[in-house]
Parts: C-alpha cells; structure tokens; sequence
C-alpha cells in the first residue's frame, strides 16, 4: 500500500501539466482518465508507463479522432442498450457470438457495441504484452482507456444519448465535459488505490455498462427539472476557447447542474480511472507478467507521427462520420 507521502507525490505528478481547456467535448476527461490512471499501476508496469506517459495521454483521444475518417468507429463507442428491452436486459447475450445469433450483426452495430468491443480491446492488448510489441501496448492501451471511459458515461448507454428526443440537445458534453472542466481540479478525488486484477472481464465491463445506464435517466430527469425552473437568460453564456468565441452551458448552470448530480460525475469519472488501471494490470498479468524495463527507451518511428498529424488535421477540418454526441 503506498504511504500517504507517496499518494500525494503521485497525484500531483499525475495532474500537472495539464491543459485547462478541451479541443473537443470529451478530451480533457479522457486525458485526466488516461493520465491518472497510470499512476495506480505496480512499479513493474510503471517502469514502462510513466516514461512514456505523454504518448498514453495523448492517445486517449485518438478513438475520437478516428470517428472523422472511418465510418465504423462510432459504433465501438457506445450501446443504446434500452433497445433490448428492460433492466438488467435479460434478452441481450454478453456474450458476442450469442448476441449475433440473436439479433444479427447489422441491428448490434446500428444500436453500438461498446461492451464487446471492450473484450476484444482487452484481448488484443493481452497479446501485445505476450508479443512483448512496446509499441502495440502502448497504442492499444491507451485506446482501450478511451472505450472504457465511455463505459463510464451514462449517455454512452441510451439512445437519447444527447437529449435529442427530450429537447435536452447539448446534454451530453454538459455531463461529460462541461461538468470536469470547471469542477475536476477544485472538487475531485481521483485517488483510486493500487490497480486491481480483474478475474472476469467480461462481467467487468457488463456491470460498467449496467451501471451506466441505470444513471442515464437520472443524467436526464435532473438537467429537465433544472431547466424548468432555472432562468432561461442565464443558462448559456459565451466564452473565448481556443481563439474563438463559443456558445455553451453558463457557469452558473453547470454549477446547478452539478449539485444537483450530486458525486455522479466525479464517482464515475474515478470509477474510469480504477477500471482503466485494471483493465491494464490485468492484461500484463494475464500475458504472464513479462518484464518491461527494457522497453522504458522505445522511440516511435516517423510514420508514427505522420500518421498523427494526419489524424489531427482530419479531426480538425472534417465531420464525424455516422452519429456524433
């Protein structure tokens, strides 16, 4: 168990350096996600992790991004899991093979397929760590943060994902990145504890996804209530990010908004970062805890940071391909 020295040392290694604006909806939780949750693994991982740390956050966002040039990455983000019925879905298989036979694969992808994906996510990172590919580790790695974060995500798991059939639209980066933005550094803790192994991951994830969806309708309900009786005058405000003027939800009402959540934001938010952690500790383990050290020192090739850059200019000048927030 770390000493309480070394669990502040940690946080605030951890949390520095930090940009205090989003590109986007959604990037500045799942940098602090990614970034955080590297501090929760065992010295024989965080010996290959922390030097290489930036590569790990900055790739967080990289899921997103790809949601600009391949028209089936949306799906992998979410599942609208109140199209198969009723809590606790006892009609929806966990498992991928069933699910298929079940509903077929076209009617899966259109409603998302979050929960699998984490599997097969998880399972491809085992076989990097087997492999002993630096590289693979740290790519998937830190892409399979970004799916489990949105697994964290109440609207990731209703199809009224941003409030558009409750005239609720913006609902969603209010939760998700709005609600972080003002609130992370000065109300949060993200202390999470060493990172456990996970012995089902498959459960793991359900439970995740489950408990996601049983906040979504609250995420919902309260932000109408709130919008009844709040102001209308007050509830939108314009600041400058990024060189330019934009429209979002005030400081007052995300602050409403927020007392009226409660911990769900910030309890959901760690929640991410423990089962990020897991998720990476149990992938290491499973692949027979191979040693890391020597991998401390990888550099990435060139075509590594072109294909970045691609990447980014795409995300910047281009429109999501399929659903968007």
């Amino acid at each position: 168990m770390y000493s309480l020295w070394m669990r502040a040392a940690l946080l605030t290694l951890a949390c520095c350096c930090i940009s205090g604006s989003a590109r986007s909806w959604g990037f500045f939780g799942h940098e602090r996600i990614n970034r955080i949750a590297v501090f929760s693994l065992p010295p024989e991982m965080l010996v290959f992790f922390k030097p290489h740390l930036a590569y790990i956050v900055r790739h967080s966002t990289t899921p997103d991004k790809r949601r600009y040039m391949v028209a089936d990455e949306g799906t992998r983000h979410y599942i609208d899991i109140d199209h198969y019925g009723a809590p606790p879905f006892p009609a929806l298989p966990r498992s991928w093979r069933e699910a298929v036979a079940r509903y077929g694969e076209d009617t899966l992808s259109r409603h998302g397929i979050l929960p699998w994906h984490l599997e097969r996510m998880q399972y491809r990172l085992t076989e990097a760590f087997r492999k002993g590919n630096g590289l693979q580790v740290l790519r998937i790695a830190a892409e399979l943060g970004h799916y489990i974060a949105d697994a964290y995500v109440p609207l990731h798991t209703n199809s009224n994902h941003n409030g558009q059939l409750s005239g609720q639209h913006g609902i969603h980066g209010l939760w998700e990145s709005r609600i972080p933005e003002l609130f992370a550094d000065s109300r949060f803790d993200f202390w999470t504890g060493r990172a456990a192994y996970i012995p089902d991951c498959n459960s793991f994830f359900w439970t995740a996804v489950l408990e996601s969806a049983s906040a979504s309708w609250q995420v919902l309900e309260k932000e109408r209530m709130l919008a009844k009786n709040y102001p209308a005058s007050g509830k939108y405000s314009w600041e400058l990010r990024n060189g330019k003027l934009v429209r979002q939800y005030s400081t007052g009402y995300t602050t409403a908004y927020q007392d009226l959540l409660g911990d769900m934001v910030e309890s959901r938010m760690r929640g991410a970062i423990a089962a990020v952690a897991a998720s990476w500790y149990t992938a290491w383990a499973d692949a027979g805890q191979p040693p890391l050290a020597h991998l401390a020192a990888l550099t990435f090739p060139e075509l590594e940071a072109k294909e970045d850059q691609r990447l980014d200019s795409i995300a910047t000048a281009g429109s999501i391909i399929g659903r968007g927030h």
